[in-house]
């Protein structure tokens, strides 16, 4: 993406606008994790949702291109997956319904049922969900419910798939799991974005890259990781 602006009507006088993003350019490869950072209002989730085409109202300028090409609409919902903060499940199912039933859904009518499930058994693999595969939803900890969101995102097969903030809630331990699974799906050539709010070094460890923003919506570093950044 580069030089992307996002306005907003002002709130307090219609006739003004708001930048909420201010030139902001940067990259993400295949096999990589991204991590979009900045103190709380500096523009995280409102660039993910601009580069994910999850917004509709206000005006974008710039580009975003995926795989060189500019992004339609079409092309962003065919590819990437987008998780949410919240985890929102039906708590009656188990998780390998769950899965089943995102591929089944999203993936195309085209598509063998055969890959589906397959599709179903990598997730299982990737976020180490085999042992409680048949586990109700209910009663689920919160670590096994943002691992199960991360899986039904996964198992519509995308390419990039962005996440908001998703060891938000989870104590040390379970924040460098979930990273650890995030890691390993990024391992199988897909490219992965994520806002996150002060991780640990162990979890920023996993990062390959960083687009830093300071309030107002501007770059303050974008860039690879090192192995010295701390």
């Amino acid at each position: 993406f580069k030089d992307l602006w996002y306005t907003v009507p002002d709130p307090t006088n219609p006739k003004d606008t708001i930048d909420l993003l201010k030139g902001i350019s940067g990259y993400a490869l295949p096999g990589t994790i991204t991590a979009l950072m900045g103190s709380s209002g500096a523009g995280k989730t409102t660039l993910m949702d601009v580069i994910a085409g999850r917004k509709t109202g206000g005006t974008i300028r710039g580009q975003i291109l995926l795989n060189g090409h500019p992004a339609t609409d079409l092309a962003i919902r065919r590819s990437t997956g987008y998780c949410e903060q919240m985890d929102i499940h039906s708590e009656s199912a188990t998780i390998r319904e769950a899965l089943t039933f995102s591929a089944f859904l999203r993936q195309g009518a085209d598509v063998p049922d055969s890959y589906k499930y397959d599709s179903v058994n990598e997730c299982l693999d990737l976020l180490n969900l085999h042992p409680i595969a048949d586990q109700i939803i209910r009663g689920s900890s919160v670590e096994q419910m943002k691992r199960l969101t991360i899986g039904v995102e996964l198992a519509a097969q995308p390419s990039v798939l962005f996440l908001d903030e998703p060891t938000s809630g989870l104590d040390a331990r379970s924040a460098k799991l979930i990273m650890d699974g995030v890691r390993k799906v990024a391992n199988t050539g897909r490219t992965v974005v994520c806002t996150i709010h002060q991780p640990s070094s162990e979890v920023f460890s996993v990062f390959d890259s960083l687009l830093l923003l300071k309030r107002g919506g501007e770059t303050v570093f974008a860039g690879e990781l090192g192995k010295n950044a701390s």
